[in-house]
């Protein structure tokens, strides 16, 4: 599997989301995030589920302290 399909899966989207072909896609033109998520994908698959539970909880409780 190539380094894009592999962050894609990943991340639980598309290849064609990564590359661009959305609105967000700004995100990902951003080096500091790019290599934030190339970071994350080198982890232990543990560690890995680890931080993004931690960060999922803590957009979760963003978005109600936004309300």
């Amino acid at each position: 599997m190539g380094a894009a399909k592999k962050l894609a899966h990943i991340l639980d989207t598309s290849v064609g989301y990564l590359l661009g072909e959305n609105e967000q896609s700004d995100l990902f033109k951003d080096p500091l995030m790019l290599k934030r998520f190339q970071d994350i994908a080198t982890l232990p698959e543990k560690d890995r589920d680890c931080l993004l539970t931690t960060v999922d909880h803590f957009i979760k409780s963003a978005k109600i302290n936004m309300m």
